[in-house]
């Protein structure tokens, strides 16, 4: 396995947080901005949730960089 495997593995895992939905997925499950906004911050719990939501916010990024390993996949064979 090499790096540029885990950084493909790392944007696949960026890509699954991005598409999560909060009012279907994560708010039934107690998982919704409002639990970590509420001061949890410092738990396992809502480090995964401020993770989750800050991918959210960076979906424009992602995209470029979905991009960029499209091409390059593309071109490198």
């Amino acid at each position: 396995m090499g790096l540029w495997t885990l950084l493909e593995g790392f944007l696949l895992l960026a890509n699954a947080f991005a598409v999560l939905n909060e009012d279907r997925f994560l708010a039934p499950k107690g998982w919704s901005f409002s639990e970590f906004s509420g001061g949890g911050s410092k738990t396992l719990k809502g480090q995964v949730i401020g993770l989750i939501y800050a991918i959210q916010y960076l979906r424009v990024p992602l995209i470029v960089l979905n991009i960029i390993t499209i091409v390059v996949k593309l071109v490198s064979g």
